[in-house]
């Protein structure tokens, strides 16, 4: 059990600090996932004007900004994150006349925009990977990726033991001009996807012209793809557990990962962005992907010269268990608070379960407990001290789809492994929008359309129609929960106080007497204040927290 005293003396202390208000600090910023958000052609595959037919319903809805999933020209082994050209939009998803009109009227509606880059690693398509194959060992256009001669007696080994991200080594053989097996070359996701040399000055001037290119149309800032990648140890030793990112799926080779380069990096983007900044008062974001062991080690990427913001990921691998939760929260708020940066919490993305199946309990499916769980995780996270990122079909309450069949996985883990384990698919589905049949009003291409992933027949409980329509649904309590967030000065930015509570209650202040509190238990509680709640995740009698609830007090405790 946690000491409260000290959590709570720590907390003040840490935290008492005056900063100008940012927009990026407590955002909440909506994920789109462009090939699963809405299809404007009627191929069965969402696209950047089905992104702009659909700001309307996220002005609605109350976010502050869309993250756009890979867009760019790409041969789509792992949907839009192998790279061909990042100046450009792939056909499939429009063009860059139809991006500038997306733009345009999410200025209109106050919607900022941020894009997702992928600088750790390339399209094998890319010309210059492409150059670099048709090069001679030693290259000036091999030295912009990892390529080395392998082990053994004719260079049949790969260079070192490390294994990629998504199963197998870690390394691929080319066949040189003249017919030969050649040298290999580092990929730490697919062979499709080859890794970046960070160590070559061209890599970082070209990243500087992709950059710019997208500012100069307009875009708010960037969501950065692996950003604790990039710099490999430079003499590419093996590693004494090589298997451990294939196993975790999360970045533990630390030969590999978050290798101390990586920062001026970040301080360098960070300096492009203060310079479009400077002309025109307009503040870019960079938010990064960041897997690091610690909130420590997280703290370091968001220092006040390197990326505004950094995924928090601790919340969304966090047991269902109030002791939890507050420790990861009070961790955060003291490590990367304290840097005077802000946490940037998240629930869910499109590489994870989707929260109300990760919440659920097997031995009693049906009964909703995963639902109530994910709609109280969510008033949690709206009420924290910093900004907040929705995964698209969070705000509708999508369970997982557990049981598409193997034929029609796209996800290159099950086809580099063989295996149904960490596949993402499930969370991938394209959004019910209308109707009771798919697919539900995704594309325009009518009843006769198949979806790029099926859509199950239970999808129509969940449609958007259908929550618009009814105040109970899960998009109406977010929807009121970024009303109190825009209008309560409480909420947003700021501290934390926590309150002593009955066990399995979490509960904490914000600023002057907004009071959040949620029972991880399966019996009601006495809440921490008496009344009527502002919001509440579910039922909520004066007088009585039931479990699995959330709920918002204004009171002078």
């Amino acid at each position: 059990m946690h000491n409260r005293q000290h959590d709570r003396q720590v907390l003040g202390v840490s935290l008492q600090r005056i900063h100008t208000h940012h927009w990026w600090r407590d955002a909440v910023i909506y994920q789109v996932y462009v090939r699963s958000f809405l299809d404007s052609t009627g191929d069965g595959v969402g696209d950047l004007a089905g992104v702009r037919a659909g700001l309307p319903y996220l002005k609605k809805l109350g976010v502050d900004g869309v993250w756009l999933s890979p867009f760019f020209p790409s041969p789509q082994h792992d949907h839009g994150y192998d790279v061909a050209d990042y100046c450009g939009v792939d056909p499939l998803f429009g063009d860059l006349a139809e991006f500038d009109l997306l733009m345009k009227d999410a200025g209109r509606l106050g919607i900022k925009v941020l894009l997702d880059v992928v600088p750790n690693h390339c399209s094998s398509e890319h010309s210059w990977f492409r150059e670099a194959l048709a090069a001679e060992p030693g290259s000036e256009a091999r030295a912009r990726f990892h390529f080395a001669e392998g082990r053994g007696a004719n260079g049949e080994e790969p260079p070192n033991n490390w294994h990629a991200m998504f199963g197998g080594p870690a390394w691929s053989r080319v066949t040189e001009a003249d017919g030969s097996p050649g040298q290999w070359y580092l990929h730490m996701f697919t062979p499709e996807q080859p890794d970046w040399n960070w160590r070559n000055p061209e890599i970082s001037a070209e990243f500087d012209r992709v950059l710019r290119f997208w500012l100069d149309r307009g875009v708010d800032g960037f969501r950065i793809d692996v950003a604790a990648g990039l710099y490999k140890h430079p003499e590419l030793p093996d590693s004494d557990d090589p298997e451990a990112d294939a196993r975790t799926r999360d970045a533990i080779n630390q030969l590999a990962w978050n290798r101390p380069e990586v920062h001026d990096v970040w301080r360098h983007w960070r300096a492009v962005c203060e310079e479009y900044t400077a002309r025109d008062g307009r503040e870019r974001l960079l938010v990064g992907e960041v897997s690091v062991p610690t909130a420590r080690e997280h703290a370091e990427y968001v220092r006040s010269d390197e990326l505004h913001q950094a995924f928090f990921f601790d919340l969304l691998r966090t047991p269902w268990d109030a002791d939890a939760f507050r420790k990861v929260v009070s961790e955060a708020m003291l490590d990367i608070a304290g840097t005077g940066s802000t946490v940037t919490w998240v629930l869910n993305n499109h590489d994870q379960v989707r929260t109300v199946t990760r919440y659920g309990e097997p031995a009693v499916e049906g009964s909703g407990l995963g639902a109530a769980r994910a709609r109280a995780a969510a008033l949690l996270m709206l009420a924290l001290p910093g900004a907040a990122y929705i995964y698209q079909g969070e705000e509708l309450g999508l369970p997982e789809v557990v049981d598409l069949p193997d034929d029609v996985l796209t996800d290159p883990i099950f086809h580099r492994t063989g295996s149904r384990m960490h596949v993402r698919d499930g969370c991938r589905v394209p959004l019910p929008w209308s109707g009771q049949a798919s697919p539900f009003g995704f594309t325009t291409g009518g009843d006769g359309v198949r979806t790029w992933l099926p859509q199950p027949e239970w999808f129509a409980e969940y449609a958007t129609e259908r929550a618009l329509a009814d105040t109970r649904s899960f998009w109406h309590m977010y929807r009121d929960a970024l009303q109190l967030r825009a209008s309560l000065p409480q909420l947003g930015e700021g501290t934390l106080r926590w309150l002593e509570t009955e066990p399995d209650v979490l509960a904490f202040v914000r600023g002057d007497g907004l009071v959040c509190a949620v029972n991880f238990g399966t019996a009601p509680a006495t809440p921490p204040v008496s009344g009527t709640p502002l919001l509440a995740s579910g039922p909520c009698p004066a007088g009585e927290l039931p479990g699995a609830t959330a709920a918002w007090w204004l009171s002078d405790l």
